[in-house]
């Protein structure tokens, strides 16, 4: 999963396992709470668990419809998450990115494609939440992503 805020001051990465935090010399204090996060020398899975619980996470609200279960989820800062789900019935699957806190109007999407399926996006500026969008790939790869204002999850995979 990668976490990329576009004009940032900073970015969480996270590749192959291992957490990053960046952030410009000019945010000294941005740079000291950086010298505090997690080392590579703590496991992935520690720093991995220790991450999304200093941002508030949006709740799946169940707009992929009946039969839809979540498989996986990215969370944008405290803005929201992105999350995709998958019908084991029909061999649908389905992203909607959720706002933490509703509010006015912002730009938004949720995006889902596969080899066979195409892309299927949906965006635009919205109060609660981006998608459903949908696409059967039973048995197969597909990359999803989300974004609210100038966050985005970006190219997400998951096979199944």
């Amino acid at each position: 999963m990668k976490l990329v805020r576009h004009a940032a001051a900073v970015a969480v990465i996270v590749t192959g396992g291992a957490l990053a935090l960046a952030a410009p010399a000019s945010a000294s204090a941005s740079a000291s709470a950086s010298a505090s996060a997690p080392t590579a020398a703590k496991s992935a899975k520690s720093a991995a668990v220790a991450a999304p619980s200093e941002a508030p996470v949006a709740k799946y609200n169940g707009a992929c419809g009946a039969g839809h279960k979540v498989i996986d989820s990215a969370n944008m800062e405290n803005l929201g998450t992105t999350f995709l789900t998958y019908n084991n019935t029909t061999g649908e699957n389905c992203v909607v990115t959720v706002r933490t806190k509703p509010g006015s109007p912002v730009k938004m999407f949720a995006r889902l494609s596969s080899k066979t399926g195409g892309t299927a996006t949906d965006s635009g500026q919205f109060t609660t939440y981006a998608g459903p969008v949908y696409i059967e790939a039973p048995g197969e790869c597909v990359t999803w992503e989300g974004g609210i204002t100038t966050y985005s999850t970006k190219g997400t995979g998951h096979c199944g």
